[in-house]
């Protein structure tokens, strides 16, 4: 009733909620950020293997701390501000790197790039293998120039992605060096074993092995090693020479055919964890049928189609693009987007969204979004962009790998020197141990553990409609034990019913549901269209009302037939004079009971009482219990009156309840859980909750398919209304938490026995490819465990 028909609320209160919910405003995000600073937002938007996108601001000229290993902290770094301003000529310029998939490389790149005058800000995509530079260079020559010298080639590409440049044939990688470098390699082997020929023989055949299946690592390992980069390529590159001018070459040869191996199916397994992020815009067609100027129908290209257009989509096909829908209905799949396991039924304005399955009927809606601004482009941009905020362990581990290379190379070349020079050993014996030592030094297996496991968590979710936006969120969501949440549009569906009438003048028993369905009609609150909603249901006949006035935060007021009728909340009974003891003791009784209670008034007194009530979720039960059942408590915080507020708590099992909250009250509360020591995520769906969502551990948005605001600012947005994607999510984040632990416990406990074993003369050079990089396949296996839903019980 234009925002003011309220119940008995907190005196004081925002005249526009008093007495009804003050989380009940239904924007879902719209229009404002749902927390715009996070209090405990975590620093680090560095890149890792497969992290997306990291910004390097170069404030000088300047070269990365060197003997970073390949994934090390310096291959994702952390933001470093400029010390001066952008130039005003500043530009960006966006460049594909197809061998930019490994921190490795993108060390190499920020090293030399950051030499580069004009240069003054890179942002590294290596999902997309994009790197973003900006700059006031004349033309991007020199920046190509720079990353060829890496062995790497740059392809110029424009904003939305497409090249710059005709595209090239894909360069085919053939099969034979390396099978040519397995058989040398076997052979040296069995050779040697078997004293079957000279030893100028087996050295031929294994130098054959180590060309044929090691060049590319050697014109790696030489590139880093020339930019002072202690990277993957360079250790081996070390190790196998080293091996070589000892003699001992069929172990060389087998180290650079198992490493070479080894790469390529970790290669294979990393973009595994890729595509399960960029296959999900594979699910929009590429092409539409879109009506045309003269009513005909046309296949066309879906990015091509403009705002507004009409577009036709049969049964059984995937919807092309965001939109309306203005004629026919259907029922349409949309587990791409929200999760759901059920088709919804759709009709005219309903909302469609791109990559989702049309199953029944045909539909003609009208587009509302480009493509590359479609509710699933957004969420995969949103995940791509989560994978840059590294997660505490990520960041532990980042850390610790720039301490530990270093470290690990200068112990091997103490091992080399320090026993010959001090203490009689054989030359021989120990500079071979120094070299084992050099195959396991690189912390691969640590280093990519945690990234590849954060990935595949954040596809996981989203293919359930859990749209987590960053690692730092997934991982500590297994942390929460106290969860708040809105009532509004969040436990409850948000569309007040209803549910009661009772007549407090015999006269009027048959006029007053037409008299006041007149008056509520002519406000969009929900309560009044609660009212209007019911009359039209019973086909009720609505009067001409003249001089209509809205009464902020009582109710409204209007002259029907000449008559004067007020339609509103207690407050405005009493500023009547209207009210009485029987009439407090029926507004109390029915308050007690979760409704919000409406009164229609004429000159002489109260003719009618309507009591209205917004319906709880099935869903908010099942979740409730849920989240209890994960040893997570309960508190739920409204602007309602208190005994809504506890009754519908009552009703869904919640631990406690809060009402006649105002925004700042809800902050407040979730203040006091810290206070008490708490762990806290707050749930919400509209921008008053703001302040708690922003000082929440982990806020989380509902209602957000669609929202363009919730997908942005949103710690956690759920893609539909359903509560259980939370315990889902708990469920989740505990099962990331305990994979990080095992990789890592797993790539440590390995590292540390192998160097020990290594130290004692007991390991051989091809043995350690197998514990370095057969610990490397094992963690990478182990993260992508997540992708399998099965395992982390995402039912809901």
């Amino acid at each position: 009733m234009s925002d003011s028909l309220h119940t008995h609320g907190k005196p004081g209160a925002d005249s526009k909620h008093a007495g009804h919910d003050h989380d009940h405003d239904h924007n879902h995000g719209h229009g404002a950020k749902l927390h715009p600073v996070k209090k405990h937002d975590h620093a680090g938007h560095g890149g890792s293997c497969c992290s997306a996108p990291s910004l390097v601001q170069l404030s000088e000229p300047q070269a990365a701390s060197h003997g970073d290993s390949c994934c090390s902290s310096a291959a994702a770094p952390s933001l470093v501000k400029l010390s001066t301003a952008p130039s005003a000529n500043a530009r960006l310029s966006s460049f594909r790197i197809d061998a930019m998939d490994c921190p490795t490389e993108q060390t190499l790149i920020q090293n030399k790039l950051g030499k580069l005058a004009g240069v003054q800000q890179l942002e590294f995509n290596l999902i997309n293998r994009v790197l973003g530079v900006t700059h006031d260079l004349q033309d991007v020559a020199p920046i190509i120039a720079a990353i060829k010298s890496l062995g790497m080639e740059a392809e110029s590409i424009g904003l939305g992605g497409e090249s710059d440049a005709p595209a090239a044939a894909p360069v085919k990688k053939h099969w034979w060096p390396l099978a040519l470098s397995g058989i040398g390699a076997l052979a040296a082997e069995v050779i040697h074993f078997t004293s079957a020929a000279p030893t100028w023989v087996v050295a031929v055949i294994a130098l054959v092995s180590i060309l044929s299946g090691g060049l590319g690592t050697y014109k790696k390992g030489w590139i880093a090693l020339k930019n002072r980069n202690l990277n993957i390529n360079a250790l081996m590159s070390i190790a196998v020479t080293g091996a070589v001018l000892i003699g001992q070459w069929p172990e060389a040869a087998m180290v650079m055919f198992l490493f070479t191996v080894a790469e390529l199916i970790e290669a294979r397994s990393l973009d595994r964890a890729r595509n399960a992020i960029s296959g999900l815009m594979q699910m929009t067609p590429e092409k539409v049928t879109v009506q045309q100027a003269d009513g005909s129908w046309v296949e066309r290209e879906a990015k091509s189609v403009e705002l507004g257009a009409l577009v036709r989509v049969r049964p059984g096909e995937r919807i092309g693009l965001d939109g309306e829908v203005v004629a026919g209905s259907s029922t349409i799949d949309q587990a791409p987007i929200t999760g759901e396991s059920l088709p919804v039924e759709k009709t005219l304005g309903d909302k469609v969204f791109a990559g989702t399955i049309n199953q029944a009927g045909s539909l003609e809606y009208r587009v509302t979004a480009a493509a590359n601004n479609s509710t699933l482009a957004r969420i995969i941009h949103a995940v791509e962009q989560a994978q840059g905020a590294r997660a505490p362990t990520q960041r532990f581990v980042d850390s610790f790998s720039k301490i530990y290379t270093p470290a690990v190379f200068a112990f091997a070349l103490a091992v080399a020197v320090i026993p010959p020079l001090f203490m009689g050993a054989a030359w021989f014996d120990w500079i071979y141990r120094a070299l084992v030592l050099l195959v396991v030094a690189c912390p691969c297996a640590l280093v990519i553990s945690t990234p590849v496991t954060i990935v595949s968590g954040l596809a996981a979710a989203a293919r359930k409609g859990i749209l987590i936006k960053g690692g730092v969120y997934l991982e500590g969501g297994y942390k929460l034990d106290y969860l708040a949440l809105d009532k509004t549009g969040t436990i409850t569906h948000g569309k007040p019913v209803q549910t009661d009438f009772l007549s407090l003048d015999p006269l009027a028993d048959s006029s007053a549901p037409a008299i006041a369905a007149s008056l509520a009609s002519r406000s969009d609150h929900p309560v009044s269209l609660a009212i209007a909603n019911a009359a039209v249901d019973k086909q009720l006949s609505l009067h001409l009302v003249d001089n209509f006035e809205a009464l902020a935060g009582r109710g409204v007021r209007g002259e029907i037939n000449g008559q004067l009728y007020h339609l509103g909340n207690h407050r405005l009974v009493e500023e009547l004079g209207l009210c009485s003891p029987e009439l407090e003791e029926k507004l109390f009784a029915l308050e007690k009971q979760g409704k919000t209670v409406v009164l229609l008034l004429d000159s002489a007194g109260p003719l009618a009482l309507f009591a209205v009530a917004d319906t709880v979720k099935e869903s908010s039960r099942e979740a409730i219990q849920q989240l209890h059942e994960l040893g997570i408590k309960t508190l739920m915080l409204t602007g309602d009156n208190p005994h809504t507020a506890e009754a519908i708590a009552a009703q869904v099992g919640i631990d406690r309840a809060r009402g006649d909250l105002l925004p700042t009250d809800k902050l407040q509360a979730i203040e006091d859980l810290y206070a008490q020591g708490h762990r806290v995520g707050m749930v919400g769906d509209g921008i008053n909750d703001a302040p708690a969502l922003a000082r929440a551990e982990i806020g989380f948005a509902m209602a957000a398919a669609g929202t363009d605001t919730a997908i942005e600012t949103a710690d956690v947005a759920l893609m539909d209304d359903d509560l259980r994607k939370i315990p889902a999510f708990v469920r989740l984040s505990r099962q990331t938490s305990n994979i990080l632990v095992q990789n890592i416990a797993l790539a440590l406990v390995i590292k540390a026995i192998f160097l020990g074993v290594t130290f004692f003369g007991l390991a051989t050079m091809w043995m350690a490819v197998f514990a370095d990089m057969g610990v490397s396949l094992l963690v990478v296996f182990n993260g992508l465990r997540l992708l399998l839903i099965g395992n982390v019980r995402m039912q809901c």
